[in-house]
């Protein structure tokens, strides 16, 4: 077998994989009825939180992956970076600022432990084996920390129009603005730089590891 074939069946095991557990993880969610659990809603509700939505489109971009591959096509590296680095942010919120905000919270538990934890490793580490034509330009990472900016201007305006609310039903449901509003819009600002920063680095690596392929 090629290294070349080899390389791309890896992939498709990778897809295959964070397909099943964004499946997995969805269903767990959207399953779940205990809306104060770990910063989990009961249904649809959850669809509020960026780390479904970054999951969900990770397990979109898999499954339309694997979907290229039986049609002798090749996914735009565009898509990937876009979903490793959406669900790398969420992977690093957690671990860095969530979870010890909320220590008696379990963020890993139930579907967060594939939505926290499983998909951004594997899709994180499956975009570093990823070979394309050439070099992954610099824009991309714009193109990438565009969803948290999307998602962080309907999170600060939703605010705005319908107020901050009281818990449960509070529409601060990550409490970005327990210290007021500036320094509500500040943490987003720092987020789309995270996002920004995560894609950036993971085309750095990208880059790295097949330098040798792009400088031929």
């Amino acid at each position: 077998m090629k290294s070349k074939d080899r390389r791309e069946y890896i992939e498709i095991a990778f897809n295959v994989l964070i397909m099943i557990t964004a499946v997995i993880g969805t269903v767990m969610m959207f399953t779940n009825t205990e809306s104060s659990t770990g910063l989990m809603a009961a249904g649809l509700a959850n669809l509020k939180f960026f780390t479904v939505l970054s999951n969900i489109f990770c397990g979109i971009v898999a499954a339309v992956r694997i979907c290229f591959f039986f049609l002798g096509k090749r996914l735009p590296i565009i898509f990937k970076m876009m979903a490793a680095s959406a669900v790398g942010l969420t992977f690093l919120i957690i671990a860095a600022f969530l979870q010890p905000l909320y220590p008696d919270l379990n963020l890993y538990e139930r579907g967060n432990l594939y939505f926290h934890l499983i998909v951004p490793l594997l899709a994180m580490a499956e975009f570093l084996i990823i070979r394309g034509k050439e070099k992954i330009p610099f824009k991309y990472a714009f193109y990438c920390a565009a969803l948290s900016l999307a998602y962080g201007t309907f999170y600060l305006v939703n605010i705005l129009i319908s107020g901050v609310g009281t818990w449960p039903e509070t529409n601060d449901w990550y409490g970005f603005l327990n210290w007021g509003f500036p320094v509500g819009i500040a943490i987003f600002a720092f987020v789309v730089l995270m996002d920004f920063g995560i894609a950036c680095l993971l085309r750095f690596l990208n880059n790295l590891i097949h330098r040798k392929v792009y400088s031929q």
